[in-house]
């Protein structure tokens, strides 16, 4: 079995709707607490277990996606009015990339981090 990333801690001034955020915006279920951890399940090999910080420190999570749920996520995305950018520097521009042969997006949540979902992975073999 090639290794495969489980579980990433995702620091957050409040678990609980730091994690309802996001799994609302990637429109995937937070099913509550497991532990002290508040963990949204990504797929079948990666959860996301949010975790109070009195001072989360910005990270980076990129998300590859189909067309269809790059769409679901964007629409979401301006549903609720977050902003979003075609790029790691230009994050408020509400615009989306075509880099890659795809597309792509960044937002970010009120913990800082910065979160990007792209349908083509800018690494080939």
């Amino acid at each position: 079995m090639p290794l495969q990333l489980d579980h990433t801690i995702v620091p957050a001034h409040d678990k609980v709707k730091s994690a309802e955020f996001i799994a609302r915006m990637f429109g995937l279920k937070y099913e509550g607490p497991w532990g002290h951890f508040a963990p949204v399940k990504v797929n079948d090999i990666l959860t996301l277990d949010f975790d109070d910080s009195d001072n989360p420190r910005s990270n980076h999570y990129a998300f590859l996606a189909s067309d269809e749920e790059f769409d679901g996520i964007l629409q979401r995305i301006k549903d609720e009015r977050v902003v979003f950018g075609s790029g790691p520097r230009s994050r408020t521009d509400g615009e989306i990339n075509h880099l890659h042969q795809g597309r792509g997006f960044y937002f970010e949540c009120e913990n800082g981090h910065v979160w990007e979902v792209i349908t083509h992975t800018y690494i080939t073999d």
